[in-house]
């Protein structure tokens, strides 16, 4: 089972076969003797690629969730000891994990050295069982779902240009100046709206960008554009808060700004906590603590 479901996950016999430490004839003989057992295709085969037939989806589903029983059972005998050890699968956001879970990772692993960590950047939460991962981040308000959520940090909404930008453009003084400025905003995208969020009079009011010099679907091209003096951008503060503190860019018309957005990390609803998980989760919220790093700046 551990083996369909690394060839399931990984999309490659031979890739799953490295993660286990087997042969890729071992490999392939595994999925093959589960498939006889249970008198059933689980992988549709081709010479250029793997899918899971819909048994095999179904049956995923069910093996995750033994796998991860499985994995608890062995992680409470290592409690017992006090030595957390094995592989910690996490999942952030693009830019939060490349900004920050990948800068608080050193720390981790100084204290917990027996602990491997794998980082996947992603938005695509749904499938956090069948991808093995033990923890996730998210931004932004989180939907009804059947996993724990932990609140552990936030991070402001700001708008935001560069010194450049601003001494030849001019600094806006409200949110109707706005129109006259070049504005660097979201394309299609599920995390940040397309429209910019401001407070205006104790009520939340979303602006339609129209003047658009540059629209993208990836907030980092957006954070880079501001940098280079294209426009002005409105963006999470732990993508531009260091930015911020570097002088690089410059924070715009905080008084309207809007609701923060809450940062959770999330794991499937299990009846008990992996040392691994519970060691994590206690470090990062010291490793955030009550203001996170990215929103200390004096300006």
């Amino acid at each position: 089972m551990r083996t369909f479901a690394a060839v399931a996950r990984l999309g490659s016999f031979a890739a799953a076969a490295e993660e286990l430490s087997i042969s890729n004839a071992m490999c392939s003989k595994y999925v093959r003797d589960l498939e006889s057992r249970l008198d059933a295709r689980l992988l549709n085969r081709s010479t250029r690629q793997l899918s899971l037939t819909e048994v095999g989806r179904e049956y995923l589903q069910r093996v995750s969730v033994i796998l991860n029983e499985v994995d608890e059972a062995e992680q409470y005998v290592s409690e017992m000891q006090h030595n957390p050890t094995g592989t910690l699968r996490l999942m952030a956001p693009p830019s939060f994990g490349s900004f920050h879970i990948s800068r608080a990772v050193k720390g981790y692993k100084e204290t917990y050295p027996d602990i491997a960590i794998e980082l996947l950047l992603s938005d695509d939460f749904d499938h956090m069982i069948d991808l093995g991962i033990d923890l996730a981040f998210r931004v932004g308000v989180l939907e009804d779902s059947s996993n724990i959520a932990l609140p552990i940090s936030s991070s402001r909404l700001l708008l935001c240009g560069s010194p450049e930008y601003l001494k030849k453009n001019g600094v806006p003084e409200t949110v109707d100046d706005l129109k006259k400025h070049v504005c660097l905003s979201m394309g299609d995208n599920l995390v940040f709206p397309t429209d910019w969020k401001f407070n205006v009079d104790g009520k939340e009011v979303q602006l339609a960008i129209h003047n658009r010099y540059l629209k993208a679907n990836i907030a980092d091209a957006l954070r880079v554009a501001a940098i280079n003096g294209s426009g002005l951008t409105q963006l999470p503060s732990y993508m531009v808060g260091l930015d911020i503190q570097s002088k690089k860019l410059c924070p715009l018309l905080e008084e309207y700004e809007p609701a923060p957005l809450p940062i959770n990390m999330i794991y499937a609803h299990r009846t008990h906590m992996s040392l691994k998980v519970r060691t994590f989760v206690d470090y990062m919220k010291q490793f955030f603590g009550d203001e996170p790093y990215w929103d200390q700046w004096v300006y």
